[in-house]
């Protein structure tokens, strides 16, 4: 029996319990074997998933058995609801909130103000001893300005980014306010972006977007660094609240304050993003957008949902919040619940990524899913893949403004080489100088100085040129040599095959080569990219029909 004194029965309540961060800090609430936990919901009952019902394993499936848990259904903004359940309860975890996704402030203020009122002057009602809400670090972000490193001193905006970021704020003043009302003592938890198993938002999303063919784009320069936190450091973080309040009575500072809650290993958000669905064997982003090209087009999306709504129309993914909040900074000094509270996380970053990852198997890319087309394993899937297939457009739009500069200059001028040289040269002078006086940034947009090394062959790259060079050659003197032993016929035709290819081309001249063939090229592999199958089955049965054409002429050869 979860015990405080001897015989004490003592119960906690969790709002919200059956969501993401909720789920495990019912199971760490019942593992300590302190507690037992009442746990409040929307739905009419409880329905467990496989691993909570798991025989040896499934801590809340033996503890509802037991009587060690107890769901209750109620809705928060129903206040005689809220009493029912907090009866008898010595603490509260409210950590309800409705989908931060949706931008629906009749909702959200429903919800985190007045069912955040309910839920105080239910625990006053009761005699709840302690009340820790979950807050989000959005209380103190306005959507325009990143958050580097901040702390709790910061104050709330004037303008918030969203609906639930202002109602959760307002809720948030609420339970800091109420500390002290008829002995309950109160605190917040500012978790800060969590992920982990079980996690339904998240994960699900970047694989639906990534089979979309949506997870290639970087949303801004893709430098911005983020604070993500493991669900089980949140919920330990809960744990560290609540028992920093029952020490209140011996002098804790807790009381009446708010805690960023983080893993203390601020990352880039897209090297975050990047390495979860990479290792679930999808595309990785790589193509930049600047914020101020998709910002336009977030604001005619969010126009459209908000139109098309009532005729059921899908929350959209990209609106003007989300893209904000995927362009900023937003990393949060955690000391101040380091140092009062007593938190520190007990899963690393690396860690918890791992084990979320593990947990999403079953979304894998399939094993017999290429993540690479033929044409760009042909390419070497490097740089000129990359190029020729446009899977980065800078490389590819740099590489054809570089040939058409190039063609402009050595064809079409008309200019001695010489002097084609020279003007490319000052080009390139002129930019490097106007590129050394911009400002860090534009129009958001941060610019990337080109390092000094961009310029410098080293002794290594010049050696390994130097041995691919050699290499070539030995394999070309290899290539002659079989061929004049006379024995390789395969290689002798295909020998024979490139060298006429290259003669037919010879008949053009050198500049309607160039437009011919470098848009060929493009064009080429890149079809081929896109339509890898339709293009081999034909070339399939191609072969096919010419090989019952041959068959077919034996026949008759043999008949004559």
């Amino acid at each position: 029996m979860a015990t405080g004194e001897v015989g004490e029965v003592r119960w906690c309540v969790v709002t919200g319990g059956r969501g993401f961060a909720a789920r495990h800090l019912v199971e760490m609430l019942l593992r300590s074997d302190q507690w037992r936990v009442r746990i409040v919901d929307l739905s009419p009952s409880i329905r467990l998933e496989p691993h909570e019902e798991e025989e040896g394993g499934g801590v809340l499936g033996r503890s509802l058995r037991s009587g060690k848990a107890l769901y209750v259904t109620a809705d928060l903004r129903d206040k005689n609801q809220v009493v029912q359940a907090f009866q008898g309860a010595e603490v509260v975890f409210h950590m309800a909130a409705p989908d931060s996704s949706i931008n629906n402030y009749e909702l959200h203020y429903s919800v985190n103000v007045k069912g955040t009122k309910n839920v105080i002057d239910a625990c006053v009602e009761c005699k709840v001893k302690r009340l820790i809400y979950t807050s989000s670090p959005s209380v103190v972000f306005d959507g325009v300005h990143g958050l580097h490193n901040v702390d709790e001193s910061t104050p709330y905006p004037e303008k918030f980014n969203d609906s639930y970021s202002e109602t959760k704020a307002e809720g948030e003043k609420l339970v800091l306010k109420a500390n002290g009302q008829g002995g309950l003592l109160t605190c917040c938890i500012r978790p800060s972006s969590i992920f982990g198993p079980g996690d339904k938002l998240l994960v699900p999303s970047l694989v639906a977007a990534a089979k979309a063919g949506k997870s290639k784009f970087i949303i801004g320069d893709g430098s911005n660094m983020y604070d993500f936190t493991y669900v089980e450091n949140v919920a330990h973080g809960h744990v560290c609240a609540e028992k920093a309040l029952a020490a209140e009575e011996h002098g804790s500072k807790a009381a009446g304050q708010a805690y960023f809650i983080t893993n203390t290993e601020p990352i880039k958000f897209w090297d975050f993003i990047s390495k979860i669905v990479g290792d679930l064997g999808y595309e990785s982003p790589r193509t930049k957008i600047p914020v101020p090209v998709i910002m336009p087009i977030a604001h005619v999306v969010e126009w459209t949902y908000k139109t098309f709504a009532r005729y059921g129309m899908r929350v959209p993914q990209l609106t003007p919040s989300r893209v904000r909040l995927l362009s900023c900074d937003r990393t949060f000094d955690c000391s101040k619940a380091q140092n009062q509270l007593g938190y520190e996380p007990i899963v690393s970053l690396q860690e918890g990524l791992q084990r979320t990852i593990d947990s999403y198997a079953h979304l894998q890319a399939t094993r017999h899913m290429k993540t690479t087309s033929k044409a760009s394993d042909f390419l070497g899937n490097g740089r000129v893949a990359d190029t020729l297939l446009w899977k980065d457009k800078r490389k590819s739009l740099t590489t054809i403004l570089l040939m058409a500069i190039l063609y402009y200059y050595f064809y079409v001028s008309g200019d001695m080489c010489l002097t084609s040289v020279a003007k490319i040269l000052l080009a390139i002078a002129l930019f490097l100088f106007i590129h050394s006086k911009l400002p860090a940034k534009v129009f958001s947009y941060r610019i990337k100085r080109i390092p000094p090394h961009c310029f410098h062959l080293s002794d290594e790259m010049a050696h390994r040129m130097v041995l691919s060079m050699c290499s070539e050659w030995n394999s070309l003197a290899r290539l002659f040599k079989s061929i004049g032993s006379g024995n390789d016929w395969t290689r002798f035709l295909k020998v024979v095959g490139a060298l006429m290819i290259i003669n037919l081309v010879g008949i053009l001249s050198i500049r309607r080569s160039i437009e011919i063939g470098i848009p060929l090229i493009f064009i080429a592999v890149y079809g081929y990219d896109k339509w890898e199958e339709k293009i081999d089955s034909l070339f399939v049965e191609s072969l096919s029909f010419l090989s019952r054409l041959k068959v077919e002429a034996v026949k008759m050869i043999q008949k004559q």
